[in-house]
């Protein structure tokens, strides 16, 4: 997940003493499923036949990290397809969409060459291009990439490899904040001629991650690596010394054209209004560094749960579909994908519902601009109310599969999650099936179950299909439009290209 507003990202953090104490209160008080309200649903997915931990471990251990594209790709897509039907779904299909771009990371090394010798821990950022060989080359301090850094270098910049400091994570603020400022370092670096960009890791311990600076899916237009922040600090304190540094990167990636990724969707047909659907979601794909278990593996077996212990039960009223996303990590190629491929049955989707912040415990859903949910909402989330899950956060989120059915004006939610657990090792070599808790993730699959289920069961929809010029004063109200434009979504959307016509 990824370019959360930082509005919102407070709300995922911070979570009140009081609040934690109701939690844990309601947590204690046996059975469970009693105190959420639900001894059908929800006491299903609580149960043992849960496979929640098997399904992970499959998809992680054995498959790994999924770039899409991939060998492992190819293999949690089979994951995906026989998952549900083991699941009970009433049918598994994949669905194409389109991509602009194949890439998947093969090596990146690089050292100090000149006037000392020695190793520098590097990873490619993702949708880089190869360096064509090995670059050898002056290495500059870039600042913290702003235009201003890379226009007091002058022509120092021309053919050299700029160094971009960061100061360490703390938050998500922190996160995104990388995040935003990739436009505008890559486009100052391009334009200054600099050769590559080195990204100093803002985590300790020599940790790396996949970073990104684009959010259509196309490849960078310079190559860039990640620098382990230790090893950033110190060629950064040579350089302060006014060390003449020489450095050697060389960046292979497997990069190719067009092509037509795909996701897995699966259904459990409605008994009275099939033609109506509620879309419970989660993306596939993850990067290679680490196995992709919190991001977002375990929620993807929180879907494949949530359809079997809802095929185990009583038919809903509408449809539910549920989808894997593929291409998410590559700026929500997936969904928007699936919206495309679906908008003549758009104004019959009755909400999308999006989980992608790890096993983080649910406070309940971000609305997406939509306050006017809540008298809908309050209802279906009254059972899991005593789990502390039915709040409702009124901000609108760019960073996950949500996007496009808020462009479309779908109702959309997105699971609200503390996140204190997920942030060290997001994208990194770190996200590993070990780090999952089960107890948190097997009640957020009851959370979700019930959410969804109790969509597809009320007696009227959330809320109508909202018109562009809805959508449009959605984008203005919730700062959506600026980030749109920061990150060069904003033509599309006033072309008419992307979202509602």
């Amino acid at each position: 997940m990824r370019r959360l507003r930082v509005a919102a990202l407070a709300a995922i953090v911070i979570v009140s003493a009081a609040g934690l104490a109701r939690r844990s209160a309601a947590q204690a008080a046996a059975p469970r499923v009693s105190a959420a309200g639900d001894s059908g649903l929800i006491g299903e997915v609580l149960s043992s036949r849960n496979r929640m931990e098997e399904d992970l471990r499959v998809l992680t251990d054995e498959i790994g990290g999924r770039v899409t594209g991939s060998a492992a790709y190819e293999a949690a897509l089979k994951w995906g397809v026989e998952a549900f039907q083991k699941a009970g779904a009433d049918s598994v299909r994949l669905e194409s969409y389109d991509a602009p771009a194949r890439w998947e990371a093969e090596s990146a090394t690089a050292s100090v060459v000149s006037p000392y010798r020695f190793p520098l821990r590097v990873a490619s950022f993702s949708l880089s291009p190869s360096t064509n060989g090995v670059v050898t080359a002056p290495l500059v301090d870039g600042g913290t990439g702003r235009k201003a850094d890379f226009e007091k270098l002058g022509a120092k910049a021309r053919g050299a490899v700029a160094l971009v400091r960061t100061k360490p994570m703390k938050s998500f603020e922190d996160l995104f904040g990388e995040y935003l400022m990739g436009p505008e370092m890559v486009e100052a670096a391009r334009s200054s001629g600099a050769a590559a960009i080195l990204f100093q890791s803002s985590r300790p311990r020599d940790l790396l991650y996949r970073h990104q600076v684009n959010l259509d899916g196309r490849l960078s237009v310079m190559p860039l690596a990640e620098i382990a922040r230790e090893d950033g600090s110190r060629v950064a304190r040579l350089l302060e010394k006014g060390r003449e540094l020489t450095v050697s990167l060389e960046i292979r990636n497997r990069t190719g054209g067009p092509w037509k990724p795909q996701n897995v969707v699966a259904e459990i047909r409605g008994a009275e209004k099939p033609d109506e659907i509620v879309l419970l979601g989660a993306h596939l794909d993850s990067w290679d560094l680490g196995t992709g278990a919190q991001d977002n593996g375990v929620n993807c077996a929180l879907v494949v749960e949530a359809a079997r212990a809802i095929a185990a039960g009583p038919r809903p009223r509408r449809t539910i579909r549920f989808v894997l996303f593929t291409g998410e990590e590559f700026g929500l190629l997936g969904s928007r994908g699936y919206v495309e491929s679906h908008r003549a049955e758009l104004d019959r989707h009755v909400a999308a519902v999006i989980h992608d912040i790890g096993d983080g415990r649910i406070n309940g859903y971000y609305d997406n601009g939509r306050p006017e949910l809540a008298a809908a909402l309050n209802p279906i989330l009254e059972p899991v109310a005593a789990w502390g899950a039915n709040g409702l956060v009124d901000e609108a989120l760019l960073g996950t599969d949500n996007f496009d059915f808020l462009l479309e004006g779908v109702p959309n939610l997105v699971a609200s999650q503390d996140a204190e657990r997920y942030l060290p090792d997001y994208h990194a070599e770190s996200d590993t099936y070990d780090k999952v808790d089960f107890r948190e993730a097997r009640m957020n699959a009851a959370i979700a179950a019930a959410t969804v289920s109790g969509i597809a069961n009320a007696p009227s929809r959330l809320g109508p299909r909202q018109s562009r010029a809805d959508v449009s004063k959605l984008l203005d109200k919730s700062g959506l439009a600026d980030q749109m434009r920061t990150w060069g979504i904003w033509p599309e959307w006033e072309k008419g290209l992307r979202g509602r016509k």
